[in-house]
C-alpha cells in the first residue's frame, strides 16, 4: 500500500514541480492523443495494428510490449500486502513472404497470480499467435496456423498498452478464456465505403475440451480449456469449433462487433464408441467501441452470453448460462508538452464489470441464483505517448455464492489499489 501510493507521490511531483512542467499546453485541454494507427480499422485489424520496426533490407519486422504493477488488496481487513507482479512480455514477428502473402507470430511470457486463464496459477511462455495470411481479394482472405478465435473485441483486441487499467475484464478472463486460441483454418474480409467499413471473420478450430464442468473450481468455467496441454494437436470431440464475426465500423462514430462461438466440447466417444451424448457450447458477444465528438470520451464495452449443455447429473453449481462484461469510460483531460514529451496525455477513467456464472433459477425451488460479481474501478493514467502507459487504478469489489450470501471474509468487499505500467517496444 505504501508502494502505490508512494508511486502516485512522486507522478504529481513530475505534473507539478518539474521545471519543464509549465510547457504544458492548456489550449490542447480535453484534446485525445494522435494515434499512430490508419483511419479505417477494425478491431479484426488489431493483430497487425502495432509498432513494428523493420529489420534493415530483409523482409522480417518485430515488436512487442511489457505489463507490470505492484497491487495491494483488502478483504475486510485481510491482505497480502504489497504485491509485485510482472504480467506479461510479448514478442512480435512478422514477415511479408511475397505479395499478398505475410505471416505473423506472437511469443508470450506470462504469470497470472490468481490462475483465472486456466487451472493453474504461474509463469508460462507459449505461442499465442502463428498464422499465414493469403490475400485473393480484399473480400476473401485465407488464415490459418494458430489464430485467436474472434469471439467478441477484448480477444482479439487486448494488448496491455491500449487500455488504462491494470487489470483484464473479470467477464473476458473468468467468464471467457482470455487470448483464447486455436490451430485452425478460416476466412476473413473488409469493405470501405466512405466513412463506412464492413468486415467479417469465419473459422474452424480447435475447441473446447471436457475441462469445462469437470474443474478446481467446482462451477461451469470455459477458461479452464486453456490449461490442456493437449488441445493443440487433439481435440476431445473430433468435431471442430466454429467462429463467425461481423464488425460494422464508421470512422467518426465507432464499431459495433456482432460474434458466435460454438461445437460440441465433450469426449461423446472413445475408440469409435459412444460413451455419451454430443454437449454443445455456444457463446454469443455484442462489442462497441467508440467516441463521443467534441468530449473526446472513449467508450469501449463488451458484454457475452454463455450456453452450455451440463449432464442432468450436475448439481446447481455447474451452469446452463452465464452472462458477463465491461464498460470502459476514458476522458483525456490535458494533451500536450509535458516535460520532454509533447504528444504527452493524463487521462480519467472508470471501468464497471458485471459477471453472472449462474444465470438462472434453482430447478427445485424457482429461486433466483447468484454466484456473481460486480466491481468498479476509477483510474488516472498518464501517457508520455500513445504507445506507454503509467496507471493508477482503485477497484471496489463485491462477489456473492450461488444461494446470494456475500464471500469474504466478515462478508465484506474487496477494495484495493494498483500502479503500473506497460509499453509497446
Amino acid at each position: 500500500m505504501k508502494i502505490i501510493l508512494s508511486a502516485l507521490f512522486i507522478t504529481i511531483l513530475l505534473f507539478y514541480f518539474h521545471p519543464a512542467s509549465a510547457q504544458i499546453d492548456s489550449s490542447l485541454l480535453i484534446t485525445p492523443a494522435k494515434k499512430d494507427t490508419a483511419k479505417h480499422t477494425l478491431s479484426m485489424d488489431a493483430i497487425y495494428n502495432r509498432p513494428f520496426k523493420k529489420l534493415g533490407s530483409s523482409s522480417l519486422s518485430i515488436g512487442g510490449y511489457v505489463e507490470s504493477d505492484v497491487q495491494y488488496t483488502n478483504t475486510s481487513g485481510i491482505t497480502n500486502g504489497d504485491q509485485f507482479q510482472f504480467r506479461r512480455f510479448s514478442l512480435f514477428v512478422s514477415s511479408t513472404i511475397a505479395p499478398h502473402i505475410k505471416f505473423l507470430s506472437e511469443i508470450e511470457y506470462e504469470d497470472d497470480p490468481s490462475g483465472d486463464a486456466g487451472e493453474a496459477a504461474g509463469p508460462e511462455f507459449g505461442v499465442e499467435y502463428a498464422a499465414l495470411d493469403i490475400e485473393f481479394n480484399p473480400l476473401i482472405n485465407l488464415r490459418g496456423g494458430m489464430i485467436l478465435n474472434p469471439i467478441g473485441g477484448f480477444n482479439e483486441n487486448h494488448d496491455g498498452p491500449k487500455y488504462e487499467f491494470t487489470d483484464r475484464p473479470i467477464a473476458m478472463t473468468q467468464m471467457l478464456p482470455d487470448t483464447w486460441n486455436n490451430p485452425g483454418f478460416g476466412l476473413y474480409g473488409k469493405k470501405y465505403s466512405g466513412h463506412w467499413m464492413y468486415g467479417y471473420e469465419a473459422y474452424i478450430t480447435g475447441g473446447f475440451n471436457d475441462s469445462i464442468i469437470n474443474n478446481s473450481q467446482g462451477k461451469t468455467f470455459l477458461p479452464a480449456a486453456k490449461s490442456s496441454i493437449t488441445r493443440f494437436n487433439t481435440s476431445a470431440s473430433g468435431e471442430p469449433l466454429y467462429t463467425g464475426k461481423l464488425s460494422f465500423g464508421n470512422d467518426q462514430i465507432g464499431e459495433i462487433g456482432l460474434s458466435y462461438m460454438g461445437g460440441v466440447y465433450n469426449t461423446w466417444r472413445v475408440e469409435g464408441a459412444q460413451v455419451d451424448n454430443k454437449r454443445s457450447v455456444n457463446v454469443f458477444d455484442v462489442n462497441f467501441n467508440g467516441t463521443i465528438p467534441g468530449l473526446h470520451t472513449n467508450i469501449i464495452s463488451e458484454w457475452a452470453w454463455v450456453f452450455v449443455d451440463i449432464p442432468p447429473d450436475y448439481t446447481p453449481e455447474y451452469a446452463h448460462k452465464q452472462f458477463g462484461g465491461f464498460i470502459d469510460v476514458v476522458q483525456p483531460i490535458i494533451h500536450g508538452r509535458i516535460l520532454d514529451w509533447d504528444n504527452a496525455t493524463v487521462n480519467i477513467a472508470v471501468r464497471g464489470e458485471y459477471v453472472d456464472w449462474n444465470d438462472g433459477v434453482f430447478a427445485a425451488t424457482g429461486q433466483k441464483m447468484y454466484n456473481d460479481l460486480w466491481s468498479i474501478m476509477p483510474a488516472i493514467s498518464f501517457r508520455p505517448t500513445p504507445q506507454t502507459v503509467l496507471r493508477l487504478n482503485y477497484r471496489r469489489q463485491t462477489q456473492n455464492d450461488i444461494t446470494g450470501n456475500k464471500i469474504g471474509a466478515a462478508i465484506g468487499p474487496t477494495a484495493g489499489l494498483s500502479f503500473g505500467l506497460s509499453t509497446y517496444f
